[in-house]
Formats: structure tokens, sequence, C-alpha cells
């Protein structure tokens, strides 16, 4: 995997720091459970299926370690389906290896089976997408979600450009933007908030998005603002997918409503990569994902097919 990587002593992973990214791009070695879960907790590791990658070495590490490491980040599915898959294995380091190669192979198919749609919603000499936090592949350690079919599009001679959402207050759009640099994809960094402006006038062909979970109805629960970017291409006629495997999919949950949406530090909003933009005292709510229903999802791409909403129960 291009973001996680076993160790050469094979009882420990490294992982890319994310919280230098953009700047630096630095390994880390992590060889306990504490190590990963603090990974983990402070975004180091990100991206829900990495997450649950990372977890699942976490327990092969320390077979007690299952609460500490599923407490971390309760948003995103993947970690306790990882957990619950290594927990079970009587040869925990093999399960969690399998659980890389999986997530590796699904992001895979995501890309073959996503490309076609992307293809399909072009309106004229570039196909023109954007996208919302990073779900690239150092969100998932190979290929990505909703970057996969973008990487497939430009691979297969498609002439792609992608409008990457700033994405605050973590900035992963700065992460996509040096994922996309560095794979040659034509891409430009926006605010947030422009997206709505850019579907008014014609220039997004497309939308895609990965997941944290996906409730049982095919709500989709995914970084905040993303309900905002569906919303918006709702109104102008544009499609919206959601790409995910199957390890995000929570059919457990009737609803979205159900989805617990992680609160974060105040500090993030507050400063971004030691730089303070608001006093101290300043109040901040910090909610990390939200909820789009399902009926403004044009369909969901898994390792499996390209469901409808209302095919996720099935």
């Amino acid at each position: 995997m291009k973001a996680l990587r076993e160790a050469a002593n094979g009882r420990a992973i490294e992982v890319i720091d994310q919280t230098k990214l953009p700047f630096a791009l630095e390994w880390l070695t992590l060889s306990t459970a504490s190590e990963v879960a603090h990974a983990i907790k402070s975004m180091i590791v990100r991206g829900a299926p990495l997450i649950g990658v990372a977890a699942g070495y976490g327990l092969a590490m320390e077979a007690g370690a299952y609460e500490l490491l599923k407490e971390t980040r309760p948003t995103a599915v993947n970690l306790k389906w990882a957990l619950d898959k290594v927990r079970a294995a009587t040869d925990k380091w093999a399960a969690a290896r399998a659980i890389a190669a999986g997530e590796s192979e699904a992001c895979r198919r995501i890309g073959e089976l996503g490309r076609p749609l992307l293809e399909k919603a072009k309106r004229g000499e570039t196909l023109r997408v954007l996208t919302h936090c990073n779900a690239g592949w150092l969100a998932t350690g190979d290929w990505g979600t909703a970057l996969a079919p973008i990487y497939a599009a430009k691979a297969a001679g498609t002439k792609v450009h992608v409008w990457v959402d700033e994405t605050r207050p973590r900035n992963q759009g700065a992460l996509t933007a040096w994922e996309l640099a560095d794979g040659g994809v034509p891409h430009r960094l926006i605010v947030d908030n422009a997206g709505g402006l850019l579907m008014l006038r014609g220039e997004v062909d497309v939308c895609i998005v990965g997941a944290d979970r996906i409730a049982r109805n095919g709500d989709v629960c995914n970084k905040v603002g993303t309900y905002l970017k569906a919303l918006a291409a709702h109104d102008n006629g544009i499609p919206f997918y959601v790409a995910a495997p199957e390890s995000t999919i929570d059919r457990s949950l009737a609803s979205g409503s159900l989805i617990p949406i992680e609160e974060r530090s105040g500090d993030e909003v507050r400063g971004w990569h030691g730089a303070r933009l608001l006093p101290e005292t300043t109040p901040v709510g910090n909610p990390a994902f939200d909820v789009t229903p399902a009926k403004l999802v044009t369909g969901i791409i898994t390792e499996h097919g390209v469901l409808a909403p209302a095919e996720i129960a099935r």
C-alpha cells in the first residue's frame, strides 16, 4: 500500500504522517497499539478505509487493545469492521494483512466501475469533476475511493480537470491537490463554498465524494460540507456519486440520523499548522461530518457494483 506498509521486522507498520503534508513527506513507525491509536485519533492516519487497515494492524500488535482502538474515531465504520475481523481471527497479523490487500483491491475495482460513470457525465472536451475532502490513496492506502475513477479516466486517455474543495478546518483539499499533482492530474483548489457557484455557471460535469459510513437506507455520512455540495448538485441537475468499499456500509443503522457525528477540538478551526487564525477565546463548534440524504445521491460505487441508494438494504 502506498500510504501504509509493514515494517522490515514484520511486527510494526510504517505510515505517512499526514499532518505534515503537503509541506513534507515523512514516514512514522508504529509498533504498539497505543501508537496506532494516537496516530488515528490525531489524524496522522486518516480516511475511513486506511483507519480500518491501521486499526487492524494495531489489534494484531496487541490483542487486548480492541476498545482503545475502537474509541479513537466514532464515525468511520471501517474501524470497527476491521477490528471485528482481526479479533475473530486466529492469526491476527495475517488477518490485518488480508484487510489491507482487500481494501486495496476494492479501491481498484471502484476506479474500474466508476470511470464509465464519470466519462458519461462529460459535457465537453474536458471531464470536469468536483470532489470534497481527500478520498485518494492517502486516505485508503491505494488508488482511493472518490479519486480512483478519476485516475482510471486519466489512464484511459480522458482529459480531466478536478475542482478540489479546500475542506476546512483540516484542509484535506490540500492533500488532494498534493496527490493529484503527484499523479499529473490537472486540478484547481477552491474554497469550500465556491462549488455552488461553479455548478451554477455550468463548470462542473459531475461530483464524486467518498464516505465514512453509509446507512441501510442509503444516507451517506462524509466530511462536513458534503451535504451542501449534494444540494447544489441536485439543484443544477449534476450527478452526485459516492464511492466507498463494502466496509463503509453499516446495515445495522436504518438511517443516517443514527450515525454518530464526531465533534472535534475547536483548536482545529482556530488555527492550522501552528498558525493562529482566531483568538483562543472564540467559541467554536467543529462537527467533523454531515449526512447527505439518499434522495440526493445518484449512485453508490462499491467494489461489487454501482448501487442506487435504495439497493443498499438488499
